[in-house]
């Protein structure tokens, strides 16, 4: 009896999805609305490592995030806040549960090269 409990665990482990963000969400962010003190451009950054994300906000504030545990691929979950936030497939945009959205920062293209003759 044991042996097939223990094949049964073994077999629902190997067919179940793991608990990882869909798309790593590492970057710079500017915050564009509902930002903490009024900070409206200011930047923010997220650190991923894996499913644990570091995060610093845009008033400076660090905070540990990972996936929720309801929606592991499109929401992560702040305890010390007590709010959860979804991002969108693209990981462009981010909009916490208190109305706060952080909009990936993209820095712009280099400068073509100009050939000298």
């Amino acid at each position: 009896m044991k042996h097939i409990l223990l094949a049964v665990t073994l077999f629902a482990a190997s067919v179940t999805p793991g608990l990882a963000q869909s798309v790593n969400l590492t970057g710079t962010y500017t915050c564009v609305q509902a930002c903490r003190g009024g900070l409206v451009g200011y930047p923010a950054h997220i650190t991923q490592n894996g499913p644990d994300l570091n995060l610093l906000t845009e008033a400076g504030e660090a905070y540990r995030a990972w996936p929720d545990w309801f929606a592991p691929a499109t929401r992560i979950w702040i305890d010390a806040l007590n709010i959860g936030a979804v991002y969108s497939p693209d990981g462009l945009l981010i909009q916490f549960d208190n109305g706060t959205i952080w909009q990936r920062d993209i820095p712009a293209p280099p400068p073509p090269l100009r050939r000298r003759r």
